[in-house]
């Protein structure tokens, strides 16, 4: 393989190890938030909201605007954007130590902005560079990102318990490592040139387009359908296991993240046929939910949890496979739109299950229905929110046939 390439694509999957970074460690950190300076829980989901309406509007400016930035320096630029916000969000407490809550937004809000800007442009520069097989270099860009949670919530766990909570700031200063490397390695790589729309009014045109509707709702499905189990399993078994929280994200997210990161690793290997994937995927994740909210042994819930990871770790890249292949001049642009669509799905998901969950909690009748099904409350209600989740998979089936059976034609 060409060095420059290799370089390009080197520098691809370290900034993707980095959006697995700022994608996962305020949530890992919210405890330790929560103790250290009695941040409420409502600010701290705030915080999660502010992720995601930070990614949202990075897409939609890309998706109607991308013609008025210089790409390949906003590539370059992106690592650096990510080691500023980590920068302010664990340096802030010792600086301002009354305001701590200041600082966690606005680092959250910097790092959101790479996150999102990695999220529209990685994608397009993999599909830009020569490859003998595009579908399995997107898939293999896509499983970086699921090893790279793995290791995240391993090391981010194994730091807090070895060096105390109170030490959160040194990990997010070590974890600086990752975009460093990305921004070294991009500043001394030729970054190819990718199409944009001339114009805002071009991008209108293409939205017109019902073929172009019918990806962004399946990337949506399958945003919601990857991102509500991997925010909820952990939650899921600590109810179900009693275990403690260290290791339901040990067990939870992590081994979400370890069969998401398989998925993906077999399909850059072997794949083919991405319609039918996507199709035995939302299949296959359908019944995982169904298995988790109605299985009351734990076993069960267990590799229910874990084997959604693989039934629906072909789904996001997959969608940008197929809208790619669908859309080869589109350039930045299609990527920007599925970007929207994906994390639309990956902030409503979630929210919809928490939502119903704490409805069920605060319902009058609840408990007598819990006390009835011999499980708390609390179970009920996840369990109930599992079933909501189901929905969004179940959804996905017939969206991804009709795929499947399109590219048959």
């Amino acid at each position: 393989m060409d060095k420059k390439i290799l370089r390009v694509k080197l520098a691809c999957y370290t900034t993707n190890v980095s959006m697995s970074v700022v994608g996962n460690l305020s949530p890992l950190l919210f405890l330790t938030f929560r103790s250290l300076y009695g941040i409420s829980y409502s600010l701290l989901g705030l915080l999660v909201l502010i992720n995601f309406v930070t990614q949202l509007s990075v897409d939609l400016v890309f998706s109607f605007f991308s013609h008025k930035f210089n790409i390949p320096k906003t590539v370059k630029l992106t690592p650096l954007l990510t080691v500023i916000g980590l920068i302010v969000y664990a340096v802030w407490p010792f600086v301002f130590p009354n305001s701590v809550y200041v600082g966690l937004v606005i680092g959250t809000v910097l790092f959101s902005a790479s996150g999102g800007l990695a999220e529209v442009l990685i994608s397009p520069v993999i599909a830009a560079l020569p490859s003998k097989d595009p579908d399995r270099e997107m898939s293999k860009l896509h499983s970086i990102y699921a090893w790279g949670v793995v290791f995240v919530i391993i090391f981010a766990t194994l730091f807090l318990l070895l060096f105390g909570e109170e030490n959160w700031q040194w990990l997010a200063l070590i974890l600086l490592a990752v975009p460093l490397t990305s921004f070294l390695l991009f500043s001394k790589a030729s970054v190819p040139d990718m199409k944009t729309p001339e114009k805002a009014s071009g991008a209108l045109r293409m939205l017109k387009n019902k073929s172009l509707w019918l990806c962004v709702v399946a990337i949506f499905l399958g945003g919601a359908s990857e991102c509500t189990m991997a925010q909820w399993c952990s939650g899921y078994l600590e109810q179900a296991l009693g275990i403690p929280k260290v290791w339901g994200d040990v067990f939870g997210v992590a081994l979400f993240a370890l069969t998401l990161g398989l998925a993906r690793t077999l399909y850059a290997k072997t794949g083919k046929n991405i319609g039918k994937v996507l199709f035995l995927g939302a299949v296959g994740a359908t019944v995982c939910y169904l298995t988790a909210a109605v299985s009351n042994v734990a076993v069960a819930g267990l590799l229910a949890c874990a084997l959604t990871g693989f039934c629906v770790g072909m789904m996001w890249p997959g969608c940008l496979i197929v809208s790619s292949d669908r859309f080869p001049d589109a350039g930045v642009f299609i990527f920007a739109m599925m970007a929207a669509g994906g994390d639309l799905g990956a902030s409503v998901g979630p929210q919809l299950i928490g939502v119903i969950t704490d409805t069920v909690i605060s319902s009058p009748n609840a408990s007598q229905l819990a006390q009835t099904l011999m499980i708390t409350t609390e179970q009920l209600g996840m369990k109930l929110g599992m079933l909501v989740g189901m929905l969004f998979p179940l959804c996905a089936i017939p969206v991804y046939f009709h795929i499947m059976r399109s590219k048959k034609k």
